[in-house]
């Protein structure tokens, strides 16, 4: 036995590695995904000075011009900048998306390594537990959540949070089944290693690969979820710039100042389909099934 498989933790040489990243700059879609989505983060990142003025400011003199060489994106029924809403709701619908997968893989996670360990009535009852929560939409899971705990950015991270706390479940229990089985982890058990340190130390690092691209592939969905909220005006509240509940207030104007909808539904389209493409150019790269 080598020594990585006495460790229990798989750890591809560089050269590996190097083969993975070769394969996901194969992957052209993805490339365009990984592009699109760096901007998109150094947009939120550096939102105070692409745009340093007050995005929520009225200025009822200019509301819903065109786009122009002042306003390049036009204005919104308010007089508000629209490039500059846009900019800062980058930064809204990132830490959106950033909480989502964390109470996902905070909760989702341990109950899933739990869950498929020890099987038995553990496993059954969080897996009754999971079904009732998959027997309900994502989204509409997410909108009664919501309706519960009331509106806002907290209640909206949490509530499409819990959303996805069943799929990261699923997921992680499903990979567990076949790595306890393993060689490593019986020889940890042999040796008298406590369970604790068999989840952290021998499965979890084993199991990272799909909870990773299901975690690229979550926050297009986070974003999308906050942003269907948005549009109802259950989720994040005006005056703060998000891209839902700016497409929602624009619908209004859908006929007579079309850009006040379209440029932040352009907006969700791109960020959605950004980490789409990545989490498959992901999948595709790291996922042993698909080397050649």
């Amino acid at each position: 036995m080598s020594e990585e498989q006495a460790g229990g933790v798989a750890r591809p040489p560089a050269r590996q590695w190097r083969r993975n990243w070769a394969k996901l700059k194969r992957n052209k879609a993805a490339l365009f995904g990984g592009v699109f989505l760096l901007v998109y983060i150094i947009t939120a990142v550096l939102a105070p000075v692409l745009y340093p003025g007050n995005p929520s400011a009225p200025n009822l003199i200019i509301s819903l011009e065109g786009p122009s060489l002042t306003h390049l994106l036009g204005t919104d029924e308010l007089g508000r900048s629209i490039l500059g809403r846009i900019i800062w709701g980058a930064r809204v619908s990132l830490l959106i998306a950033l909480g989502v997968v964390s109470v996902g893989l905070l909760v989702g996670v341990p109950f899933g390594l739990i869950s498929g360990y020890y099987g038995g009535r553990v496993d059954f009852g969080i897996q009754r537990v999971t079904d009732m929560l998959l027997a309900f939409p994502g989204f509409l899971l997410a909108l009664a959540l919501v309706a519960v705990l009331g509106v806002g950015l907290k209640n909206t991270v949490i509530s499409i949070g819990i959303s996805m706390v069943p799929i990261y479940i699923r997921l992680v229990r499903g990979c567990v089944l076949t790595v306890r089985e393993q060689v490593y982890v019986e020889a940890a058990r042999a040796v008298g290693t406590r369970d604790l340190g068999i989840l952290l130390r021998h499965i979890l690092p084993n199991v990272m690969v799909p909870i990773t691209v299901q975690t690229s592939l979550g926050m297009g969905t986070a974003i999308l979820f906050a942003a269907g909220l948005g549009f109802l005006g259950i989720g994040v509240q005006p005056p703060m710039p998000e891209w839902g509940a700016m497409l929602g207030s624009g619908r209004a104007y859908i006929f007579n100042a079309p850009h006040v909808a379209t440029f932040p539904g352009v907006a969700i389209f791109f960020a959605v389909l950004s980490f789409n493409l990545l989490g498959d150019g992901l999948r595709d790269a790291l996922d042993p099934r698909f080397r050649v």
